[in-house]
């Protein structure tokens, strides 16, 4: 006999993901799914402007200029990560832990010390490698650290990235720079809200997000993004628990989940990464 965890138990996987992971801050879920593993996304092209014929010259089929087309391609994307896990739950292990290792705990804890890093990890690297600029000859210490993030910021200010819901995301090494930086003012009053999504300080008007370094690329510094650059979805496919399945006494967990992360060529610019150089 086979329970199906995805109805029983999807509030408490969902729940993980939200105060586990910080993934949400960066990324959006602007897309819309056209089948079990693809996504669509809109993207809407725009015209450019021209010279008002006042005169009337009839230079062009309008006055207003040549007539352009606004149009809506749709970009499909296929989730590449199909994952998948199995363990087994022996009936005894269950009867002496009194029901701790149960369905549910032991797919929470999956969740939490095995799939939401695994999660993590490769949306903040695809995030990386597909930045929009990435600087790697930088070594970042207390005395710069200020001034190669509103670098970051100036760039996203000349490429016109929204001000409003830009994120700084710091590994804890970084992180301790910029407490220690005398330069750099950091806005520790935030609200419960921001507190429980992961946000811990304000700096230059963008929310500062602490992550990892084991979720975050080999010698990541600081990324500054906008979550319009990047979707993630994530797609929690089948978990089950087979009752004293052949050859098991006990119950037989599988789990699947299909996800990935794409970060969208006209948006790219809203990232802005920066890789710690090891100081020789």
């Amino acid at each position: 006999m086979a329970i199906n965890l995805v109805t029983k138990f999807t509030d408490h996987v969902d729940e993980l993901f939200t105060a586990e992971s910080k993934k949400s801050l960066l990324t959006n879920n602007d897309y819309d799914w056209t089948g079990a593993h693809t996504i669509k996304v809109h993207k809407v092209n725009t015209v450019s402007m021209n010279d008002y014929d006042r005169a009337g010259t009839g230079k062009n089929t309008s006055r207003f200029g040549v007539l352009g087309k606004v149009e809506n391609e749709l970009e499909e994307f296929t989730l590449r990560k199909d994952r998948s896990f199995t363990f087994v739950i022996d009936k005894m292990d269950k009867d002496e832990t009194g029901g701790v290792l149960s369905g549910a705990s032991a797919l929470a804890r999956q969740q939490r010390e095995i799939i939401i890093p695994e999660v993590d990890q490769y949306v903040y690297a695809e995030m990386a490698a597909n930045a929009g600029t990435k600087v790697v000859d930088v070594t970042l210490t207390e005395s710069n650290i200020y001034d190669e993030i509103i670098k970051g910021t100036e760039h996203l200010d000349d490429e016109d990235v929204p001000d409003t819901g830009r994120v700084l995301t710091v590994v804890p090494e970084v992180y301790r720079m910029m407490k220690k930086c005398p330069d750099l003012s950091l806005d520790c009053d935030v609200t419960e809200k921001q507190r429980l999504n992961g946000v811990i300080a304000m700096v230059d008007g963008m929310d500062v997000v602490k992550i990892s370094k084991k979720r975050m690329p080999a010698n990541a510094g600081f990324m500054i993004c906008h979550p319009v650059a990047t979707v993630a979805p994530t797609k929690l496919e089948d978990y089950r628990v087979h009752q004293d399945p052949p050859g098991i006494s006990g119950e037989l967990v599988e789990g699947r989940i299909v996800y990935d992360a794409f970060v969208l060529d006209n948006k790219k610019k809203a990232i802005y990464y920066v890789e710690n150089k090891l100081a020789v």
